[in-house]
């Protein structure tokens, strides 16, 4: 803190600020005064009081720090205890009265701009209008403040109101610890204007960063602000209003000259009149161009018309728009979610993101810590178009009517001739299979050697020649990912679902009929899973103590308590078993960085503590046995049924042939993921081991931190012993801001956010659609579920969470249907609900906020719907 009788630190002008100052004067002061250097941009003049004078206060208050331990210590969700903590703060704070030397250079800046001119006294916290953050309306703004008395008395209300219950709980949510915000307050010449409004730089419904957004409305723009008129609506492309809706305003905020403000209300022949022209609303679209490309990201400004001029009195990056992919060449790019498809829309961390870019076949683009793959060449090319199309909205209807609407639209991919997309894919038709089970054992064996020969090499590798044995591992990844035998099986299994489920329902009416044909097959490693973790029940099931320990298990060393119990050494001995096959796994394993069941054992606890409760001994063995009988008295079932239709013999040998081939083939569908995740968790025991070496050394502070660098930036930080430290510290507030966005499935490089719709009717009213995976109907309970860690279930429960990866198996068996937010018709997800004969709807957009934990729920497996009933 500065010394107490300098004032010259406690009020700064605008003209001596830039955004290099937030921690002085806080976000809104600082684009302040950014935008007051803007040339051309006009900005009503003002000044701050700065954050030292906010700590010379609290520092005359010692009792609010054991207060803010107290505030720090509260669940975001106790709005009880944080409305009367807050409220006490918020008291003590305005009860101290303003040091003398603060005031005085308060007053001093007012006489300078004019005492008696009308003031606005904004807060502004040095955690507010940040890029990751925005704060918007969580702190207060006093209009019309005359007379420098009133305005320093609003100065302390803007102090106080860093404690409102919706700023603490905003802080609470989002991780800012309340010690680190301090609070500056904006003084800002009033303009009394005809007009004012927000101007978005980028279309905030669509995000698209070539569309600017205006509303408008008559007077000042606090009746936007708070939402109490409908504004006009303008929306501007290259210098042209290109949509525009004029909405009703019947009341304006107007200065009250008594101070403050009133509401007016707006004459019937003015209602209707747009407040702007639409020169006006080119021109202010240009103004906010300048703005934005100051600050080199999408803003959300607010503005006056004052005599047919344009001022700018606050502006702030827009945070809720999904980043865009570099690619930096003028070209049109159409970006496809990779997360959509792998069944993890959450962020990765760049260690994550690295490797799993090194691992991928295509090319893939980082935004927003997610990953993206560019299809508009493909979308382009008259040759490869429909497959394209095809292929992703087999997998994700969503997906593929996004894209169907990019195309139809005729403006954003141009049609190119064949030559320039590189014609036809190479290769052709893949060469046909056999149906031997022989083939997949073999290509699992090899897998497994494969896997083995890597875990014996990787130990005597160390500093830079691990990264250099890892890199050449990743090269045979990649070359058992596109073995032509195995690519083939998985085909064929494809292919013979599909054929199955066309044929049946034509000929026999019978819809979905692999679903019930493809249960209990061999070698899928998944289901194998959730199948081997009720078989650890039974182990466990006999020894009460032990049930009641692991019921209890909240740190990561209770398998070395165990044995301490009676029965405990063969519980830990089965549940290390399991974790010796299956502890490479994990929710959103795609990323390296994510913490295997190996290193958090816990994470399994509650599903095993169900599993022990709510089944007999024996049901890993009974449950595959009955779902491999139900899918063979549904094979012969249908088989009779085709032999006595015309050319029946015929139809059913075909049949009898396809279904020979989904049992054979569609088991290893899992198994290169399987493969993958092996292969993962050798490579990060091998970096971890490096990164500890790093942390010995001095060089990580932690030595999860190597997570926040790339695999090769990790690499030079082995080779020279140096990390830059304040590189990992941005990367890390980068994740968080990355957690707070939903990525898209489809996103253009103009940053639009393309939706997609599911074209389908005749559902009931109120009926949430998604995409059908798995046959069946079921009502049951809803168990919205969001981490693995909380999955407890009871018999009758229907899951209901984003999405589920391969993890999620061992939660299949103690539910009896599932819907996802995400997912497609061969997802894993989809696989192994098919597998174990569990009615499924994925595609079920915003499942997890639609549907509240608790209620009925009756889900349609074979039609795509879920209905909510209580």
């Amino acid at each position: 803190m500065s010394a107490g009788g300098d004032s010259d630190c406690y009020v700064l002008g605008f003209q001596e600020l830039d955004e290099t100052q937030v921690a002085v004067v806080g976000g809104k002061g600082a684009q302040l005064g950014e935008l007051s250097r803007i040339e051309g941009i006009r900005v009503p003049p003002g000044f701050c009081v700065t954050t030292d004078a906010f700590r010379r206060v609290i520092g005359q208050a010692p009792s609010i720090d054991d207060r803010l331990d107290r505030l720090s210590r509260l669940n975001p969700g106790d709005r009880n205890a944080i409305r009367e903590l807050s409220a006490e703060i918020r008291r003590t704070l305005e009860g101290i009265a303003m040091p003398d030397d603060v005031a005085t250079a308060i007053t001093l800046a007012l006489a300078r701009l004019g005492e008696q001119a009308a003031y606005a006294v904004r807060s502004s916290a040095t955690a507010e209008d940040l890029p990751t953050a925005s704060f918007a309306g969580q702190h207060d703004t006093y209009l019309n403040i005359v007379g420098p008395a009133a305005i320093l008395e609003h100065v302390s209300r803007s102090w106080a109101s860093l404690f409102t219950e919706r700023a603490v709980t905003y802080r609470l949510r989002n991780g800012f610890d309340h010690r680190k915000v301090d609070m500056a307050v904006v003084v800002q010449q009033m303009v009394f204007p005809h007009a004012a409004g927000i101007l978005f730089t980028a279309d905030p419904v669509t995000s698209n960063r070539k569309v600017a957004s205006v509303e408008a409305g008559f007077g000042l723009g606090e009746a936007l602000v708070s939402g109490r008129v409908n504004a006009d609506v303008y929306k501007v492309r290259d210098g042209e209003v290109v949509a525009k809706a004029v909405g009703t305003k019947r009341l304006a905020v107007c200065a009250a000259p008594a101070g403050g403000t009133q509401e007016q209300t707006i004459e019937a022949e003015r209602q209707e009149q747009p407040a702007l022209t639409d020169a006006q609303v080119v021109r202010l679209a240009r103004l906010g161009r300048r703005v934005e490309a100051h600050f080199g990201r999408p803003q959300d400004i607010e503005w006056c018309l004052v005599d047919d001029g344009f001022q700018i009195v606050q502006s702030r990056p827009i945070t809720t728009l999904f980043p865009i992919p570099a690619a930096g060449d003028g070209e049109n790019h159409v970006y496809v979610s990779v997360g959509h498809q792998q069944m993890m829309t959450d962020p990765m961390k760049p260690l994550g993101l690295s490797v799993h870019q090194l691992i991928a076949l295509p090319t893939m683009h980082e935004a927003g810590g997610r990953l993206f793959v560019d299809v508009a060449k493909r979308l382009a090319s008259p040759a490869t178009r429909a497959g394209t199309l095809t292929a992703l909205g087999t997998s994700d209807p969503l997906i593929g009517d996004a894209l169907q609407t990019i195309l139809d639209r005729g403006d954003f991919i141009p049609s190119i001739p064949d030559d320039v997309a590189g014609g036809p894919p190479a290769g052709g038709a893949p060469a046909p299979i056999e149906t031997d089970p022989a083939i997949v054992a073999e290509l699992v064996e090899r897998n497994q050697a494969s896997v083995a020969v890597l875990e014996r090499d990787i130990r005597t590798k160390s500093g830079t020649a691990l990264f250099d044995f890892i890199l050449a591992d990743i090269q045979e990844l990649k070359r058992i990912l596109v073995d032509p035998q195995s690519m083939r099986v998985i085909m064929a299994g494809m292919e013979a679902t599909w054929w199955l489920n066309e044929q049946l329902e034509a000929w026999l009416g019978e819809k979905n009929a692999a679903d019930t044909l493809a249960q209990s097959v061999p070698h899928n490693v998944t289901s194998e899973m959730g199948l081997a973790l009720l078989d650890v029940a039974d182990v466990i099931r006999p020894y009460p103590d032990v049930v009641a320990f692991l019921q209890q298990v909240e740190d990561e060393d209770f398998l070395d308590e165990l044995p301490g119990l009676a029965g405990g050494r063969e519980a830990r001995d089965a549940i290390r078993a399991y974790l010796d096959k299956y502890g490479m796994r994990c929710v959103g394993e795609i990323d390296i960085t994510r913490p295997r069941w190996s290193e958090r054992p816990s994470t399994l606890m509650p599903v095993l503590v169900g599993n022990i409760k709510n089944f007999e001994p024996g049901a890993g063995p009974r449950r595959f046995e009955q779902g491999r009988r139900e899918a063979w008295e549904k094979e012969q079932e249908l088989l009779e049924r085709l032999r006595a239709l015309s050319d029946g013999e015929r139809k059913a040998d075909d049949t009898k042939r396809m279904i020979d081939r989904v049992r054979t083939f569609n088991g290893y569908r899992e198994y290169p993921k399987y493969g993958i995740v092996s292969r993962h968790f050798v490579y990060k025991q091998a970096l971890l081991a490096e990164a500890e070496r790093l942390v010995q050394a001095g060089v990580l502070r932690d030595k999860e931190d190597s997570f926040y660098l790339t695999f090769q930036e990790l690499a030079e930080a082995v080779r020279t012993n140096e990390a830059d430290d304040q590189l990992i510290t941005r990367r890390k507030d980068a994740f968080r801001s990355y957690q707070a966005l939903t990525p898209p499935r489809v996103l253009t490089s103009e940053g639009e956010v393309i939706a997609g719709a599911y074209n389908r009717a005749d559902l009931p009213s109120g009926a949430l659609i998604g995409l059908p995976v798995s046959a069946g109907t079921v009502e049951g309970r809803a168990r919205v579920i969001l981490d693995m860690a909380d999955a407890e279930f009871a018999p009758d429960d229907i899951l209901v969470t984003a999405y589920t990866d391969p993890s999620w198996s061992p939660v299949f068996v103690a539910i009896k249907g599932l819907v996802t937010e995400v997912g497609g018709l061969m997802t894993h997800g989809a696989v192994i609900a098919r597998e174990y004969g569990l009615p499924a709807v994925v595609g079920v957009e915003h499942a997890t906020r639609l549907i509240r934990d608790g209620q009925r729920i009756r889900l349609h497996g074979t039609d795509g719907y879920v209905e909510i009933l209580t």
